[in-house]
Order: C-alpha cells, then structure tokens, then sequence
C-alpha cells in the first residue's frame, strides 16, 4: 500500500519544529541565566565597594554620634542634679525625708569606684557579645541612669551609679576599638583589588594609617561636642531658677590657686525658686528620649565591627587567655612607657570640669556662668580635633608634644594665679583659658588614640590595648575624685609633674622604637574550635588570621613565645608617617 506523501511532508514540518522549538528554549534559557550584553563586572565590582566604603563612612559617623549623645546626657544630667540637690531648700522641701547629700555622695562613689574593676571583665565582656553589643549594651546603662532619676530614691539612683561605673571602661574600649576597626575595613574596600586583601591576609604594616588618622579626628571631633551638648538643661532651663553671683559668692573669699578644696564658702542656697515637677519631668523626658535615639543610632546604624566567622575566631582562644591577655599585654615597653600619658589624659579632662570651671571659672563669673565656660571648652576641643590630622604629614608625636605643651603652660599660669571673687571683668581670660585647654585635651585624646591604633593594628590585639588605655584614664578620674579635699596648688602640682613624666616617657618610648629595640608581645593562641557544623567542615573555611596563605605566621615567626626578648621588632614600627 503506497503512503500519502503529505505525510511524510507533515512528519518533516513536526521534527523541524521540534529542533526549531528546541533551540528557541536554549536561547531563552541562554538570555535568562547568562550574562546581559551590557553588565559591566569591573563596573559593577566598583559600585558594590563604593557602597561598602559608605557604609564604613556611616559607621563611623553613627559611632561618633552615639558617643556624643551618650556622653552629652550622662553629664548633662548629672550636673543638673547636683546642683539641684546641693541647694538646701531643694532638699528640704522636695526631699525632706531623704538625705539627698549622702545619696549623691555614694553616687559619684559608684561612678568612680566600680571602674577599678573594669581590667578584669571588659575584655571578656567585648568577645562575649562583640563590639557593636558591648557598644549598645553600655549605651543601654546610660539610658538607664537617666531612668532611675525619675524617682530619686537610693535604691534607683546609687545602684544605677554603679552599673555606669561599670560601663564606662567597657563603652569607651568598645569605641575605640570600633573606629580602629572600621579605618582597617576602609582600606580593604579601597584596596580590594590586592592579593592580600582578597586572600584575608594581613595588610602591610602602616597601611591603614591614614585612614585610623581621619577616623578617629572624625570621632573625636564629635565627641568633644558632647560638652556643648552637656550644657543644654543648664542653659535652657536651670538658669531661669538660679541666684546671681552677688548672693552665691558672697562668703567666698579665695579663689584659683589660693583655694582649698570644693570652692569653700559658697552659698548653701543656688536657687531663687524651685523648678515645677513637671519642669523637671519635661526635661529628663528630653534627655531620656536623646540616650534612647543613642541607642537606636548604635543598634540599627552601627554595622558589625568583624565578620561572624571573624568574631567566632576571636572568641574562640579560651576566656581563660582573654582574661589574661590584658596584663600580659602590659609587658610590652611601648605600653608601660604610655601609662603615664593615659594617666595624665584621666586627670585633665576631670579637672577641666571641677576644679577649674570651679574654683577658677565659678568663683569669678558665677554659676550662671558655668555653662558658657564649658561650652567654650567644648567647642575648642572639637574645633582643634581636626589639628591631629597634621599627623598625616608630620611626625606623629608632634600632636601629643603640642598639647603637652599647651596644658604645661596653663598649668604654670593657673598655679600662679588667683582671679578675685565676683569680678567679671577677668571673663576674657577664663575663656582664653578654657578655650587653650579645649585645644590641648584634644590634642591630648585624638592623639593617643591614634597611637594606639598606628602601634597595635593587629586586630586580635585592639580590644585588649584600647581597654587598657581607659582602665588607667579611670583610675585617674577615680585619683582627682579622692583628692576633691586638696589645695589647689597641690592639685596642679600633681598634674604638673605627671604630665613631665609622661611627656618623658612617651618621648622615650618613640626613641627606642626608632632604635628598633625589641618589644614583648604575648601570643595569642590559635582559635580553637569545635570540629560541627557547616562552619568548620574544611580546615581551610576558616578565616582566623592566618588560616591561608602567610598571613597568620607573623605573630608565630617573629614572636615564638609569649614573653621572650628575642621578638623581631618590625621595621615600619619606626617609621614615621607622611
């Protein structure tokens, strides 16, 4: 039987539409899943790190800003309430069942005591919950001292004091190792390009610098805002209750150099009518909503200081070696010969705020002035942040030896000095004074913490060297709050020779570094991690320091153990930068 053409004529058409379909599908497929004809992957490799850039930028930013808002309320208010409950008509009517003295002693105790403690718990506190935690953690402790004034009982306000003294070393190291740790972020997404940085092996020493400069000037520019910040319940509303200077001062009889102690003879009656509760409440309302927007700005701004991989590493050499490390950190001759230094750094900025705005600034102008001679300071100090980026070109102890200078020469001035009580005309010399000082306290800061960063940028180390740096400011806060009782040349005869043998010793330490003597690094043992999960199925997942390549043969090669005196000091140490 002889078949229909047609058929074979439509079996052709059916097998060429299958191998037309067919390719049709791979085409779509190809334009579905390959590449678009205009992507551009160095293009949109540049864009992605752009955006990574900025949002270190932000980071950095955010921090500053948590800093200052933090900062700003805590002394705000506390200023507030001491004077408040120091006039004694305050105290006998509002509080007439409390002995609101008493309390407020235990409080400052609280706030200066507890830091002591701090070297041992503050590092295990940052591994435990990583930076950004620590970080919102005490911001979280700030906002709640300034709950716990809504109802001034004992039982509110000295136990809040204590967890602040506790907080304080933790938020402060948090901080400074935060911003260390984004400048080093920034260099990698600048230079992401480099074997090294795509291999996540260590960067070449001195390489981030530059960016650890600009940061902290960034930080500590905003930071000394806080001071400004810290005046606004004064100027805006405390003011509007206070005596004039005629009626404060009126038994004072010595002022500056000449007084002892807490400005004696001032009046015990400050205000000419008691605030409204509701005033009061206005306020803390508003200082409570600035350290909970702190907060915010730390929890949904503030990215993560490490990778997850990075922090698991870092947590993972034993709580027993983080206890530790600290004081074996001390043994490194760079550190010990910078305690004087952070000791110094504890006592002026304390100082700035009692006895010379005080016995100096009160005494003279009055309280009403109190405020404006502290914003002044405020403002100077972040204004003159910005001189520590001259670093960038010049030697790095010229910032450091600058402000040295500066406070050394306020320091003389003040010994010699005793303004007359109630005698206005001596204003523009207080704020000349105020304002020189603001410039060598942030000389004074920007500078070591710039140091610190620029000699210890391993960022195993950082937490460690930046708590350090805050437990020894502490006890020296805690050594201003003891001394409260001491003439005033006493005062500044301490500070006097402290900040000679800090700037002795500093200018030692840099001479044996630029004579490439060996340092004493502990060592920092190799995370030791538990062999389950996706996390550690392959040795080489891990992204420790030195899980590939070189890069975690620096601290094994050049520092074998942890104390020896044979450890190589490398060369860029002595370099100076720019």
């Amino acid at each position: 039987m002889e078949k229909d053409p047609s058929c074979y004529q439509d079996a052709a058409k059916v097998v060429a539409g299958d191998g037309l379909s067919a390719e049709g599908t791979e085409t779509q497929l190809d334009d579905f899943v390959g590449a678009h004809p205009d992507y551009n992957e160095e293009e949109e490799e540049q864009k992605y790190y752009r955006r990574k850039r900025l949002g270190v930028v932000k980071n950095v930013l955010a921090a500053s800003l948590a800093g200052t808002l933090t900062y700003g309320v805590y002394l705000g208010l506390l200023q507030m309430q001491l004077i408040l409950h120091y006039d004694e008509t305050y105290r006998e009517v509002k509080y007439s069942n409390i002995q609101l003295e008493d309390i407020d002693r235990k409080v400052l105790m609280g706030i200066n005591v507890t830091p002591v403690a701090a070297l041992l718990y503050t590092p295990v506190l940052i591994r435990f919950f990583g930076t950004k935690w620590a970080m919102f953690l005490a911001v979280g402790i700030y906002a709640l001292f300034v709950s716990s004034n809504y109802w001034e009982r004992y039982y509110t306000l000295v136990p809040s004091a204590v967890a602040i003294g506790v907080a304080i070393v933790p938020l402060w190291a948090s901080m400074g190792n935060y911003i260390t740790r984004m400048a080093q972020k920034y260099y990698e997404y600048v230079h992401y390009k480099e074997e090294h940085v795509q291999e996540q092996q260590r960067v070449p020493r001195g390489a981030c610098n530059t960016y650890i400069i600009i940061f902290q000037t960034v930080f500590y520019t905003c930071f000394h805002l806080s001071f400004v910040c810290a005046q606004m319940p004064m100027l805006f509303f405390l003011n509007n209750y206070l005596y004039q200077l005629n009626h404060t001062l009126f038994g004072v009889k010595h002022c500056g150099t000449l007084s002892h102690g807490t400005l004696p003879g001032f009046n015990k009656t400050v205000l000419q009518s008691l605030p409204r509760s509701i005033n009061l409440i206005i306020v803390e309302s508003a200082l409570m909503a600035a350290a909970f927007l702190a907060m915010l700005v730390v929890l949904v701004l503030c990215g993560s200081a490490y990778r997850p991989t990075e922090e698991i590493d870092l947590r993972s050499i034993g709580w027993g070696n983080i206890f530790q490390l600290p004081f074996k950190h001390m043994r490194d001759y760079r550190l010990r010969h910078l305690f004087p230094l952070f000791i110094y750094s504890g006592f002026e900025v304390l100082f700035v705020c009692t006895g010379f705005s005080l016995n100096y600034g009160v005494c003279a102008l009055g309280l009403e002035n109190l405020a404006y001679l502290l914003m002044a300071y405020g403002f100077s100090a972040s204004a003159c942040s910005s001189l520590a980026l001259c670093m960038l070109r010049l030697r790095r102890q010229i910032p450091l030896l600058a402000g040295a200078l500066v406070h050394a020469a306020l320091l003389v001035t003040l010994f010699c000095w005793a303004p007359e009580p109630r005698h206005l005309v001596q204003a523009p010399l207080l704020y000349s004074i105020a304002v020189l000082w603001g410039m060598g306290s942030a000389l004074n800061k920007t500078g070591i913490s710039i140091l610190l960063g620029v000699l210890y940028e391993d960022k195993e180390r950082q937490d460690f060297v930046f708590t350090i740096y805050h437990w020894w400011q502490a006890l020296a806060i805690f050594t201003v709050y003891l001394w409260s009782g001491l003439p005033m040349k006493a005062k500044l005869s301490i500070m006097l020779l402290t900040l000679a043998v800090a700037v002795g010793a500093y200018l030692w330490m840099e001479h044996k570094v630029a004579q490439h003597v060996a340092y004493r690094l502990p060592r920092i043992p190799r995370p030791r991690h538990k062999m389950h999960g996706y996390r550690y199925l392959e040795e080489d997942d891990s992204d420790e320091t030195g899980s590939e390549g070189d890069g975690g043969k620096d601290d094994n090669d050049e520092h074998p153990t942890e104390a020896t005196g044979e450890d190589e000091l490398p060369k860029d140490d002595g370099d100076q930068l720019g």
